[in-house]
């Protein structure tokens, strides 16, 4: 069959086409643009996605002296270039670059400012389940994969001294994702709601100034009605609210514990997605936090916005 033609002729493999993208969300902490984060791509497609996140944090106290290890930026802009392969049924492989934006301001000083490559990402996601039923499909998937030290990791603040960790687009470690997704569609009948799942982590190393940042945990359920459908199945709408919680162990420098520098937040958000012709898709989310804890060192996430848009194609090899 034509990978085109799937499109019109078999709408749960349009589904799992058109809806494959996750894994930039999963690098920058957010809602992706897909309703359904747990089916791989189509064996034969490919599909290239940029996805632009920005995330406000509270600003750090006033503050003497050096920079804190531990700061994270309060404004910061991810652009993820993704390249997403289906290699075979069932599995997919997909790298994922970033170019990463960091503000950090405070009330005593100038706003600094920094950009540069972050650490690219390479992982395989799975699809270990699949049940179809009359009222839709439940679906799970695995993925897996590490990311690699390329970010930049030698941004200086006007002074001349070098930014902590923190504060740099790259890690200089190399880490390791997992995530597990769970997708079931048909909820309560209808089969227009679908009930998303995407449960992933970032096991970190240590890595440039002797620093370990806290290994970072996202759950986030998004629940997705379709509201409009064209006929020929070209164009879809969908949007409904999503639910976040994000937790950050604590950071570790030259093998000391920085307490009070990780903690929880929760966010609560929308997101829509469009799809606006086949292949091509669209999505905009916005996301608030609703509570969090109050490490002394903690600097949680207050807002996420992020917008994108994928273009999808047959892989000829």
């Amino acid at each position: 069959m034509e990978f085109w033609k799937v499109f019109h002729c078999d709408p749960v493999k349009r589904v799992s086409l058109l809806f494959t993208f996750s894994l930039c969300a999963s690098v920058a902490w957010g809602q992706g643009p897909a309703p359904e984060t747990a089916p791989p791509l189509f064996p034969g497609g490919g599909l290239l996605s940029y996805n632009s996140i920005f995330t406000t944090r509270d600003s750090m106290q006033a503050m003497s002296g050096n920079i804190p290890a531990t700061a994270r930026p309060t404004f910061a802009h991810e652009g993820d270039f993704n390249f997403t392969w289906g290699f075979r049924p069932d599995f997919d492989l997909a790298i994922v670059v970033p170019v990463i934006t960091n503000h950090f301001e405070t009330n005593t000083a100038a706003t600094i400012r920094g950009t540069g490559i972050g650490d690219a990402m390479a992982v395989v996601k799975y699809r270990f389940y699949r049940r179809d039923s009359p009222r839709g499909t439940t679906q799970a998937s695995l993925t897996v994969g590490p990311k690699f030290p390329t970010g930049k990791t030698n941004l200086a603040a006007p002074s001349g001294d070098l930014l902590p960790t923190s504060l740099q687009p790259g890690s200089g470690s190399t880490d390791f994702f997992v995530a597990a997704n769970w997708t079931y569609t048909g909820l309560f009948n209808l089969k227009r709601l679908v009930a998303d799942e995407d449960f992933h982590a970032v096991l970190r190393s240590t890595g440039t100034q002797r620093t370990r940042l806290g290994s970072d945990v996202e759950s986030r359920f998004w629940l997705s009605y379709r509201p409009y459908e064209s006929k020929n199945l070209a164009r879809e709408w969908f949007i409904g609210p999503a639910l976040t919680w994000l937790h950050s162990q604590d950071d570790r420098i030259a093998g000391a514990t920085q307490s009070g520098s990780g903690g929880d937040v929760v966010l609560a958000g929308v997101t829509t997605y469009v799809g606006v012709r086949p292949g091509m898709h669209v999505w905009v989310g916005a996301d608030w936090d609703v509570a969090r804890s109050t490490g002394i060192q903690f600097m949680p996430i207050r807002r996420h916005f992020s917008f994108g848009i994928t273009q999808q194609f047959r892989v000829h090899l």
